[in-house]
């Protein structure tokens, strides 16, 4: 694990979190997404209402890497009704964006696959139990070539940090980082590697 990954470890256990070590050679090998231990439970309306007043330096922190996605999936089509709690995400709050070739996420079902170049971004946001607010990292799958990566069903996974920084990239830089990302997804092959977002955080486009 790198330094700056360690840092990292260190400021979310400041800020309460709990981060999850799964057992391996490696003690600081990070198997899964940090834990928030004791996390707020909002409202759908309290949550859209924090993410209101935090989203806009979210985007400008994201921005900071100079990703192309992080840069501009702000502008995409949302396909939640209001930030949601995912448990699957460390309990923060998060967020499904998809770009134009994403188009159809919530209409997937089993044996559905999305096109080369489709991209979903989950942004996210955590709410302590005394409700301090902190920006999380930004979560990005891009839809490969077909066998471009076999071992992932032809999908990048990168999660960016709030300040902008990569935390890892599994077609680049930190993709050990970030090979978690998979073992999760991979619950979900039926479904192209997708999860669906809670019925009541659903919203159903007509195109």
């Amino acid at each position: 694990m790198s330094i700056r990954t360690i840092l990292i470890v260190g400021l979310l256990i400041a800020f309460g979190a709990s981060p999850l070590y799964a057992q391996s050679d490696d003690a600081l090998k990070v198997k899964r997404h940090f834990k928030i231990k004791k996390p707020a439970r909002l409202t759908p309306p309290e949550a859209m209402s924090v993410y209101d007043n935090v989203s806009e330096q979210m985007v400008k922190g994201y921005a900071v890497s100079k990703d192309p996605s992080a840069m501009k999936f702000g502008s995409w089509r949302r396909y939640n009704s209001a930030p949601y709690n995912s448990a699957t995400h460390g309990n923060r709050y998060v967020n499904n964006y998809g770009n134009a070739k994403a188009r159809g996420y919530d209409k997937m079902k089993a044996g559905d696959k999305m096109p080369a170049g489709a991209i979903i971004a989950k942004d996210s946001f955590t709410v302590t139990g005394d409700r301090g607010v902190f920006a999380g990292a930004l979560f990005l799958m891009e839809k490969l070539d077909a066998g471009k990566s076999p071992d992932t069903g032809d999908w990048r996974y990168q999660m960016i940090m709030p300040d902008g920084s990569l935390f890892g990239d599994s077609q680049g830089t930190g993709a050990n980082e970030v090979s978690f990302c998979h073992g999760c997804h991979a619950a979900k092959a039926g479904r192209d590697f997708l999860f669906y977002i809670p019925k009541k955080f659903q919203i159903r486009f007509l195109d």
